[in-house]
Formats: C-alpha cells, structure tokens, sequence
C-alpha cells in the first residue's frame, strides 16, 4: 500500500508540473519556488503548537486547491501559481514521508514517526491545535 500511495503522490506532483506549464511564467520559477512553502516552518521558532499550524497552512492540499482556484476564477497567475506549488510542494512532501504535523513535535506526522517508526497517528490529534 506504501507503493500505491507513494505512486499517487509523485502523479499529484506531475500534475502540478503540468498546470504550471499552462501558466504564463518562464520554466525555472517552478524549481525556484517550489521549496518556498518550507517557510512555514518557521512557526516551530515560537513553539511546537505554532510550527504544527503554520507548517499545515502552507502543506494542505485543500488550501493549495482554494487558493489555485481563486486565482482561476479571478484571472490572477500569480495566484494560481501560488495554488499550483502549493500543492506540488505538498505532493513532493508526502512522497518523501513528510506528512501534516501533529502539535507535539516536528517528527510527528500523519504519515508515522519521521524517525522511522511506524505509527499510526489517531484522527483525534490532527485537528486539535
């Protein structure tokens, strides 16, 4: 299942790298933005409880989705382009085991422990910030 799901991730990557080509920005902005989203990680300066937000603002697909569209529907490619690496970044994430965090600490996932050890995380602890 690891496969499959691994599988599913690197396509949402791919289908990132496509919509991007549909928007009007030269080739390389896509390689130099698309480990900005990382900046919100920066919250786990203030604590963990912080990190675990900002890092899940700017790694939700939904989000990604939301802001993609309302660059769409309003004729702004910059923020189109903002949804689209969002979500590639998101995608990217996922593929290497990155997943949301949990607000007790950064290797908290909901895709396991990052230090190896699988764990499945409760569905009780992913909303509670």
């Amino acid at each position: 299942m690891k496969t499959l799901l691994k599988l599913e991730e690197f396509t949402q990557f791919i289908l990132s790298i496509f919509l991007f080509n549909q928007l009007p920005f030269a080739w390389w902005w896509y390689p130099a933005l698309i480990l900005l989203p990382d900046v919100g990680m920066l919250g786990y300066l203030v604590n963990p409880r912080v990190g675990a937000l900002t890092y899940n603002l700017l790694h939700h697909k939904g989000i990604a989705v939301l802001v993609g569209m309302a660059g769409l529907l309003t004729a702004q490619p910059v923020l189109t382009l903002s949804g689209i690496l969002l979500y590639g970044h998101a995608s990217m994430d996922r593929l290497m085991g990155y997943g949301l965090k949990y607000p007790d600490n950064f290797k908290h996932t909901h895709l396991g422990q990052l230090n190896g050890r699988t764990e499945t995380p409760s569905a009780d602890n992913v909303l509670s910030f």
